[in-house]
């Protein structure tokens, strides 16, 4: 069974930044993509960002130039930096774990972004 732990969400200002972090553990066999999507109240959860364990990133366009996902592959973490924070990034902010054969999924956390 394979956890991941989020954390980094929180109440930030327009224009901020917040750096999400989620940590895997349990029984990992492989990982083939980490990444992050997030679900607005009354909107369908979307992709914000994911990464490879090849490091190929991809990232959707209204956090392109502001968000930046990277990962430590040793330490089975993936991590979402969030600059210019905007009122619309306002979600719950959920990590995913693609192993090849199914997904797991996070808790998630809250970033509400006030203006």
């Amino acid at each position: 069974q394979v956890q991941l732990e989020e954390s980094g969400g929180g109440l930030v200002q327009a224009g901020g930044s917040l750096r999400l972090s989620c940590a895997a553990s349990g029984s990992i066999s492989s990982i083939n993509a980490m990444g992050w999507y997030r679900q607005a109240p009354g909107k369908q959860r979307e992709l914000v960002a994911a990464i490879t364990t090849g490091g190929r990133i991809v990232y959707e366009d209204p956090v392109k130039g502001r968000f930046t996902i990277s990962r430590d592959n040793a330490k089975n973490t993936v991590y979402l930096q969030m600059n210019s924070l905007k009122p619309e990034d306002t979600a719950n902010y959920y990590c995913n774990l693609d192993d090849g054969y199914s997904e797991v999924w996070g808790q998630g956390t809250l970033v509400t972004v006030s203006s």
